[in-house]
């Protein structure tokens, strides 16, 4: 027979489920979206005053050696901020995932009894 309280309690849980992943979502993609802004204004930073810096050179050999050493750090800056990103992806996963683990457990232990 059909149980109101147990259909209530399982929707409350399962909405309290939903609104904790939910929050872990929205805080880890605004911290993405700070993290990427905040490469992305430094990077235009480092690019204008290299561009400044180059304008100003007298001789190809200096101007070849100060693109030189832009271009390597602006590639070193890039692998770094690639890496900071993917942590902080998967750390979006975890955290997403964390709130779903105790009702999905729960959820394969009932089809796993039910099946036996």
């Amino acid at each position: 027979m059909f149980n109101f309280e147990d259909a209530n309690k399982t929707s409350k849980e399962t909405l309290d489920t939903v609104l904790k992943s939910y929050s872990a979502w929205t805080k880890a993609f605004q911290a993405i979206a700070t993290e990427a802004a905040d490469y992305s204004k430094k990077a235009f930073e480092d690019s204008v005053a290299h561009v400044e810096k180059i304008s100003s050179v007298k001789s190809v050999e200096a101007a070849f050696e100060l693109q030189t050493k832009y271009v390597k750090s602006a590639y070193e800056g890039y692998i770094a901020e690639a890496t900071k990103l993917g942590e902080l992806y998967a750390d979006l996963a975890k955290d997403v995932y964390k709130p779903l683990q105790a009702p999905v457990a729960k959820a394969t232990a009932a089809v796993r009894s039910a099946a036996a």
